[in-house]
């Protein structure tokens, strides 16, 4: 992909994680993470969560997914940004949650870098708000 096939409201290859119980697992042991919340259900409602919620900063890895994917090279991005502004809940009910993905060409500035704006949703609501990243593709 060159920087001259892209268009701003070019729409990124949409990509569907799915999340059970035991990823949240592998994540709290991958980044030290252990708060109850994030494996424990009495606990999680206890504390007014309807169930087990995802780690945010794994919500917002997925994201970046989602970018990463599109430039073939996660070391384009230059800027990433999100604002969580709902959980991703995973019950335990063999099926879990996923979590949707998409991106959009929002702006080519006048650098050469693009900027994407990203949207991500679970439970068809949306979890994060104002996700965006600056990517630069070579020309």
């Amino acid at each position: 992909m060159k920087l001259s096939e892209i268009n701003v409201g070019d729409e990124l290859p949409p990509l569907s994680v799915p999340l059970e119980r035991s990823d949240l697992v592998r994540y709290a042991g991958a980044s030290g993470d252990f708060n109850p919340i994030h494996w424990n259900e009495r606990f999680a409602k206890e504390v007014g969560l309807p169930d087990v919620i995802a780690h945010g900063m794994l919500t917002m890895a997925l994201a970046g997914r989602v970018v990463s994917s599109w430039t073939g090279d996660p070391g384009a991005i230059v800027r990433y940004s999100v604002r969580f502004t709902r959980p991703v809940v995973v019950p335990d009910d063999g099926s879990g949650a996923v979590v949707e993905l998409g991106g959009k060409v929002a702006k080519i500035n006048d650098d050469g870098t693009i900027k994407v704006n990203i949207t991500a949703k679970s439970a068809d609501q949306g979890v994060l708000g104002g996700a965006s990243a600056t990517v630069r593709i070579p020309a």
